[in-house]
């Protein structure tokens, strides 16, 4: 049996992979080795930018005309503030962790060597209710050096990231940090594993985009240097926990979600629809409103314009890290891109009609 028939290891391999690395937004380089390591076994070309973002490109039969899938490398951090008197290191967000779950989190300070941490608490001062929620503030992480080593050692700037494993659940579930977006990561070699077994006509670009946690960044200079007729972006979205009652409809373990809306191509929209429908591929609809927060709101502006969809993956517990994903999902998401693909006209400027 070929080693990645089975798309559903191939997808539990490459998380495996992918999330305990680091490489908090603008310090991605740290996961090109790992992200070529994962892309090297397919019939791809690599190459990369400036900025760091990854290009992995397969190849149709024509050739002529190129689809831009996009999902971003980076995860979400802390950055270095200062150090106070007693050695404890202050710090900021980069890209919004939720503060409310970082108490004893064990982290690595990436500095002139890497040094370990757990966060802990300032005390509180007298007649402050402990019941109020912990600002970030209030947090520090201690190394447990004193203030002299600490101050040899870090020095403000350091990035810092969580550290954490993935775990494997029931039911095709896994957990762990920056599956926002390795899962869309994973997705998009899900993809470019089953196109090398579809016949599809247009050459395909995958790009694991940079910075899309503060500011889409690198999804604005990846479509610049592509110019595509046609992109999907790929990335999670927030799927029910026992907490979030009626506010949330989307599903684990349901399918990928197709998003609908102003800002998202409605033949894309009803490309993947489709594509899903006739390949016996569960999915969910989410309709936005405005704009959608992804790599989909940038790449549809370069230009004069690309036809933009977005599929994403249902994610729980979003900005944490123990975000928590359905492995099947994952799996319909990377086949459902390639029939979609695989279905495409010979001529994609179809799509930018409406």
């Amino acid at each position: 049996m070929d080693l990645y028939r089975n798309s559903l290891e191939l997808a539990q391999e490459i998380i495996t992979q992918l999330s305990p690395a680091w490489g908090v937004s603008g310090y991605e380089h740290t996961l090109k080795p790992v992200l070529k390591d994962i892309f090297n076994r397919f019939p791809v070309e690599i190459t990369d930018d400036f900025r760091g973002n990854l290009y992995i490109q397969k190849n149709g039969n024509q050739n002529t005309q190129t689809v831009m899938l996009a999902a971003h490398q980076d995860e979400i951090g802390l950055m270095v503030n200062y150090i106070d008197s007693l050695g404890m290191v202050h710090f900021a967000n980069v890209g919004g962790l939720d503060q409310r779950t970082l108490l004893n989190q064990e982290v690595v300070i990436h500095s002139r060597e890497a040094v370990r941490g757990i966060i802990s608490l300032l005390a509180k001062e007298k007649g402050v209710s402990s019941s109020k929620s912990i600002l970030l503030e209030e947090l520090v992480i201690d190394t447990g050096y004193s203030a002299e080593k600490v101050a040899e050692l870090i020095q403000p700037g350091d990035i810092i990231s969580i550290v954490r494993r993935p775990l494997t659940l029931l039911n095709q579930k896994i957990a762990g940090k920056a599956l926002d977006d390795r899962a869309g990561i994973a997705v998009m070699a899900v993809c470019i594993n089953e196109l090398t077994r579809i016949n599809h006509r247009h050459r395909v670009v995958a790009v694991a985009t940079v910075q899309e946690e503060v500011g889409l960044r690198g999804a604005v200079t990846g479509t610049e240097r592509l110019k595509p007729e046609i992109a999907v972006a790929i990335d999670v979205t927030h799927a029910q926990t026992p907490d979030s009652k009626a506010q949330v409809n989307n599903q684990l373990g349901k399918g990928p979600v197709l998003a609908l809306g102003p800002n998202i191509n409605p033949q894309i929209y009803q490309g993947l629809k489709t594509a899903a429908e006739e390949n016996h591929i569960p999915y969910q609809i989410e309709a936005v409103a405005g704009p959608t927060g992804t790599d989909a709101r940038v790449i549809q502006l370069v230009g004069e314009g690309i036809p933009t969809g977005l599929l994403s993956i249902p994610l729980r517990y979003m900005h944490t890290s123990v975000e928590t994903v359905s492995l099947g999902d994952i799996v319909d998401s990377g086949k459902l891109l390639a029939h979609y693909i695989a279905s495409l006209p010979e001529d994609l400027e179809e799509l930018s009609c409406i």
